[in-house]
């Protein structure tokens, strides 16, 4: 289980982009406590220093503050690279419904570049983080990975054009690629301040201070909420996994299905509060119910989530609790 049985050559370098951010922070943590070499891009837009300072005087960690829209710089961080985990892009639905331009530079350009650069630099694995927003409209449940609907946002649509172009770097030039469509990640070290934070960070933050959160909609549409170490383990794998697998996308989750006031009533029970949410109108471009079939990355990644959403959140609540 999880991924202390995942081993490299010796002497493999990994480079992690947007490795500053919450997710991409620890891929870096648990891949320099294996003892690999661990180089980190980021241009601090939404990472923070914070989330490396733990690490930033690891001999093996090396840090280049850069920016994935530049050509130059991806092919400066591909340098000697065999791994590359994927991570740099903005978030959010409804950040990229105002900001439309921005997502397109950032997640297509900058994932392109990114592609492009490890195609020259012979990488072994390019891993890389899609999104269950690519499965739009479609209303099947559990989501599996070949039935996709209309994307609702500009952030979905490029995470589909992330798809379609590793897709087709694996079949026209050989770059081995692993899409990984997370689902509603969550754990230590993500964001919890500003208007489009996540929303479990924005829950416990407003419960900590004692105000009443808002919950978009009747707080009836559910998630397949995972905690990070999941995550992490999905990106180790797909890193070691065989060429079979590759030029394929990933649904990483739990495989659960939790309602958001049954989230809510659980952060309110580990916070010890008794705070009655206000209910706000549904926000736009988002899906209503979500939730994963794993058996396609279970089968051909080796992946073994450890953490299902109540275990992850009691993790995570202790965590704010001491850095919030």
């Amino acid at each position: 289980m999880g991924y202390s049985d995942v081993k490299f050559p010796a002497g493999s370098q990994f480079l992690v982009t947007g490795g500053a951010g919450f997710i991409g922070s620890n891929i870096c943590e648990a891949l320099l406590g294996m003892g690999y070499k661990v180089r980190c891009l980021d241009n601090f837009s939404t990472g923070k220093r914070e989330n490396i300072a733990g690490f930033i005087n690891n001999a093996d960690f090396e840090l280049i503050e850069g920016d994935i829209r530049d050509f130059d710089v991806c092919m400066q961080a591909c340098e000697g690279v065999d791994y590359v985990s994927h991570q740099a892009a903005w978030g959010s639905v409804p950040r990229s419904i105002e900001m439309p331009l921005v997502y397109e530079e950032i997640n297509i350009k900058g994932a392109l570049n990114m592609m492009e650069a490890a195609r020259q630099n012979k990488v072994k694995k390019f891993v890389y983080a899609s999104s269950s927003s690519v499965y739009g409209d479609e209303p099947n449940l559990p989501k599996t990975e070949d039935r996709v609907g209309k994307v609702l946002s500009p952030y979905a649509l490029t995470k589909k054009t992330n798809e379609e172009y590793a897709r087709l770097y694996t079949k026209l030039y050989g770059l081995e690629t692993v899409g990984l469509r997370y689902f509603n990640v969550f754990g230590r070290r993500q964001d919890p301040h500003g208007f489009y934070a996540a929303v479990i960070p924005k829950f416990v933050k407003a419960l900590l201070n004692n105000e009443a959160p808002t919950i978009n909609g009747d707080g009836k549409q559910s998630r397949d909420f995972t905690y990070v170490e999941n995550v992490i383990e999905a990106n180790l794998k797909a890193m070691a996994s065989p060429s079979e697998a590759a030029g394929e996308t990933y649904n990483i989750a739990y495989g659960g299905q939790v309602y958001l006031i049954d989230l809510y009533n659980k952060l309110c029970e580990l916070l010890g509060k008794d705070i009655k949410p206000i209910f706000g109108p549904d926000r736009a471009g988002d899906i209503k119910h979500s939730n994963a079939d794993i058996s396609k990355a279970k089968r051909l990644l080796g992946y073994s989530p450890d953490y299902n959403a109540e275990k992850g959140l009691e993790l995570a609540v202790n965590w704010y609790k001491e850095n919030l």
